[in-house]
């Protein structure tokens, strides 16, 4: 029997409580996950991401666990990193002001964990063990130094040799790492930089030499606009070495993951013909930055990185997981097409390129609810933006949303999405002083809900009931492989942590519609600059449509989706292009019934 699984992860993720430094230390309440560390050890999928306080367990990447993890390892620090040398599990993870220890496990829900002392602070790290057991270690996160790399000892794991610099961000050159909404914001002059930072120490009213030489870097970087290059991870294919970093903003839709390739583990590198690797500007849920490839037990390759929310905070974000893969001319490549709808997952090879089995239902659909607060409209579930909502006026279980879909359809899948709006309540714990000051929620919390289904809207029956659960799942997932014929869904009898009034953020339906494809699409390209493209679509009879570009037609290894009249009333621009290289386009229509191709076209 075939599971699945749709971004995001299905998990409960924790509640942070923020002391926004940047913010004047407001508190600033939200979930998140990220940075995650996806391995697989003794036929269980580990994630381990940042504040979680634990790691995520499954045996088949559907139904995830969390489980606690001792207090002694850094579950505080960010970019926990997470290999596997000989028998044993290695954890380390990121701090600028302390020796990054190192620890390792045989066992690792339950330990217990050998500590390795470190011998120098580093951030975003990643460990690599080449096949003739060498080991060696990447680490960095900024806007104004690189990716280092170096060999370190197998006994004490400490450098073995000197550091070097391995990659530098060149937003000039590469589009795809510009900072900004859809790479739109070019870095600052050396000029705008000085003068920004010389005003910071006026406003603040210290002097330069105040700050301790280590942290000028720092407080420069934040008047540069150059992209965050971090977030390292190395793998090896046939003799060639992969090196991916994350570029750009985690706050951005186009927060992604690129790679360098050498015949060496220290280098030089060159960047891989297809650059970016990871890049999910579109859909419900964008961004797939700072993460992590692995092979599972099947020979599937599958890539796990961080996606975008930012409502509540910066930092608020999530997990996302995408088939990946080396092609025959060894280009590593990841498939998010169609990025957050339902995958198959099954316990054999996969085609890392096949298509959805269902297609969405939902989009531009009409919703009621019994009440809401003025800008939460109830269509707002229905738009294909994890960052809008739909919130009632009361946290009572007599609230509910109706969507209608316009149809009867055979329903395969709902993905049911609560967001947070706001959250004011005191730390439910004591803030502890890291790089970012905050709480991670310990206790386990509980979302529940029950959904019913109508085909007339007068007959109710149930889909699911979870007004029992002791979970905490905000982006749960409900599955019928068979089918469920209906029109209407109803949620109701809402409950969410800290009794907030529930923020719904998505009713993503998905199943089979009852017409025809919609006709090829009908679409201009341009190339206005190297690094940027824009698209027109002409106005047809899709739902929405999918962008793909490539260096060649078998090689479109990006794309955008865009729903509605996205790309269709203006151009869709794509920042995401590498100066003096030459593209190939396509421009594939969608709708409930299923998906055309588009014409290829070269822009040069």
């Amino acid at each position: 029997m075939k599971k699945y699984f749709c971004n995001p992860v299905n998990i409960n993720y924790r509640y942070q409580f923020n002391l926004d430094q940047r913010n004047h230390g407001a508190m600033k309440i939200c979930r998140e996950a990220a940075d995650p560390s996806m391995i697989m050890y003794k036929g269980k999928y580990y994630i381990f991401a940042s504040m979680t306080l634990g790691v995520w367990v499954s045996d088949d990447m559907a139904v995830w666990e969390n489980h606690r993890l001792p207090d002694e390892l850094p579950l505080y620090d960010y970019a926990p990193d997470v290999r596997i040398i000989g028998e044993y599990v290695y954890l380390c993870a990121s701090s600028k002001d302390r020796n990054c220890d190192r620890y390792r496990t045989k066992d690792i829900i339950n330990g217990p964990y050998e500590k390795l002392e470190g011998s120098f602070p580093f951030w975003d790290p990643n460990l690599f063990t080449d096949d003739d057991g060498k080991i060696y270690f990447y680490w960095g996160c900024s806007n104004m130094t690189p990716i280092y790399g170096c060999e370190l000892d197998p006994v004490t794991m400490n450098p073995k040799t000197e550091k070097v610099e391995l990659i530098s961000g060149d937003p000039y050159k590469k589009g795809f790492e510009r900072i900004g909404e859809n790479n739109e914001i070019f870095p600052a002059s050396e000029d705008e930089i000085e003068a920004s930072y010389e005003n910071f120490f006026k406003i603040q009213g210290i002097k330069e030499e105040s700050i301790p030489e280590n942290l000028r870097p720092m407080i420069k970087g934040m008047f540069t606009r150059r992209p965050y290059i971090e977030g390292a991870w190395m793998d090896k294919h046939n003799g060639k070495y992969y090196l991916q970093y994350a570029f750009g903003g985690t706050q951005y839709n186009t927060y992604g993951d690129a790679v360098y390739i050498s015949d060496n583990p220290l280098g030089p590198f060159s960047l891989a013909d297809n650059a970016p690797y990871s890049y999910n500007p579109g859909g419900f849920i964008p961004g797939a930055g700072h993460g992590s490839t692995m092979e599972d037990e099947f020979h599937n390759l599958w890539h796990a990185a961080s996606m975008r929310i930012s409502v509540n905070h910066d930092f608020e974000r999530r997990v996302g997981i995408w088939k990946a893969g080396y092609d025959s001319d060894g280009e590593l490549f990841c498939n998010q097409r169609y990025p957050d709808w339902p995958y198959a997952i099954s316990k054999d090879y996969m085609d890392p390129w096949e298509d959805p089995e269902w297609m969405l239902l939902s989009f531009g659909k009409k919703a009621i609810s019994s009440s809401m607060l003025k800008g939460f409209d109830p269509d707002n579930v229905l738009d294909e933006n994890v960052r809008t909502m739909w919130r009632p006026k009361s946290n009572k279980k007599d609230e509910w949303i109706i969507v209608d879909l316009e149809d009867v359809y055979r329903v395969n899948a709902v993905q049911i999405n609560f967001g947070d709006y706001e959250i004011d309540i005191d730390p439910t714990g004591q803030i502890r002083g890291t790089t970012q000051a905050r709480y991670i929620e310990e206790a386990d919390l509980n979302t529940r809900w029950k959904l019913e289904g109508s085909a007339d809207n007068v007959t109710w029956f149930v889909i699911e009931d979870k007004t029992g659960v002791n979970t905490d799942l905000s982006h749960d997932l409900i599955v019928s492989q068979e089918g469920i014929r209906l029109r209407y869904l109803r949620l109701s009898h809402m409950e969410v942590p800290y009794d907030q009034i529930p923020a719904v953020s998505g009713i993503r339906v998905f199943g089979i519609g009852n017409g025809a494809k919609p006709d090829r699409s009908s679409y201009t390209v341009s190339r206005g600059n190297e690094l940027d493209m824009s698209v027109s679509i002409r106005k047809d009879d899709a739902l929405g449509h999918l962008i793909l570009w490539g260096s060649s037609p078998d090689k479109l290894y990006h794309s955008c989706i865009v729903y509605g009249e996205e790309g269709v009333t203006k151009p869709k621009r794509i920042g995401a292009l590498v100066a003096s290289r030459q593209y190939v386009v396509r421009v594939d229509g969608f709708n409930e019934n299923g998906i055309t191709e588009g014409d290829i076209k070269t822009i040069k």
